[in-house]
């Protein structure tokens, strides 16, 4: 890969609408016309690691951002998307097909990350890899909501054929952090496997714009999982914007910046080209270690446990 990897990743979950998708789960109804100068601005900043899967919005997530991709020098962005076991055809070839669907909606014939989206079977899927891998259709080997057992187990099976779990990606938040107490952010470090951790604002929750006054869209996936513990979260925002203040920074890149530091790269989900612009600035802001203590005091006090209904405790 001509482009070194950059210190966070852009998330594209709530592009496009459809199952799983932009409307339902976040409230918005964004397509390529809004999303383009979001893109544009990415690129610019330097941001070109992009996040995204074959069942978010039933591919409409995929279909925008490669129309993006067509219109850039392929080796300027580098693409990461997931096989979702749940959405597999029963043939013995799925996991080919689903990928066929991704390089098509993606615009490319090969994909820099491809993960197996969640443990439904590792034993099943993990083998599927290999053949993606040793035909050159993807450079690195990703699973997704694996618990500790589930990663060394993948990581078995590939090294069979001289393959490695390259990168992990689970929930992983100051509400959330179940991967760091199952070791499984220790076993990355030890093995050189990037984590990457999504939801670190907790779908805006970590944001500072959302409380009881103004809550999230009524009858989103994101509206029913937050809106009832706002409150439990005033005192963890407050320090939030204490610890900005001196940094200049707001709740969101705190929360990022608090990922950085934890040895994880945070992707954060964008909509806007302000948002960009702030994920921009994360990578250079350095929290101190009584800070950081501090954050994750206070989000355990909280008492929010935020595991949504395709997670489980690791």
């Amino acid at each position: 890969m001509s482009t070194a990897t950059p210190k966070i990743a852009l998330g594209a979950w709530s592009w496009g609408a459809g199952a799983a998708g932009g409307d339902q789960v976040f409230g918005n109804h964004l397509f390529e016309e809004e999303l383009k100068p979001v893109f544009e601005k990415a690129m610019e900043c330097g941001l070109n690691l992009w996040d995204t899967a074959a069942v978010y919005g039933e591919g409409t997530s995929e279909r925008i951002l490669g129309n993006f991709v067509k219109d850039v020098r392929r080796d300027s962005v580098i693409l990461s998307t997931k096989f979702t076991p749940q959405i597999a055809s029963g043939s013995p070839d799925a996991m080919q097909k689903m990928i066929d669907g991704s390089k098509e909606r993606l615009q490319t014939d090969i994909i820099d990350i491809y993960w197996i989206h969640n443990p439904m079977d590792v034993e099943r899927w993990t083998p599927d890899l290999i053949t993606l891998a040793k035909s050159g259709q993807i450079k690195t080997i990703g699973v997704s909501n694996h618990n500790l057992a589930e990663i060394k187990r993948a990581n078995e099976i590939l090294a069979a054929e001289g393959l490695k779990v390259s990168a992990v990606q689970n929930h992983y938040s100051l509400l959330h952090r179940s991967s760091e107490r199952a070791g499984i952010l220790d076993y990355c470090k030890e093995n050189g496997i990037t984590f990457y951790s999504y939801m670190v604002l907790e779908q805006g929750a970590l944001t500072g714009r959302y409380n009881e006054a103004n809550p999230f869209p009524a009858g989103t996936g994101r509206g029913d999982s937050y809106n009832p513990h706002l409150k439990k979260l005033e005192a963890l925002i407050e320090e939030m914007k204490v610890v900005g203040t001196r940094l200049d920074a707001s709740p969101a890149q705190i929360a990022a910046a608090w990922a950085i530091a934890k040895g994880t790269l945070p992707i954060i989900g964008v909509t806007k080209a302000s948002q960009v612009e702030e994920a921009a600035r994360v990578a250079r802001i350095e929290l101190t270690a009584n800070e950081i203590s501090r954050l994750e005091r206070l989000g355990d006090e909280t008492g929010v446990h935020t595991l949504r209904e395709w997670e489980k405790e690791m």
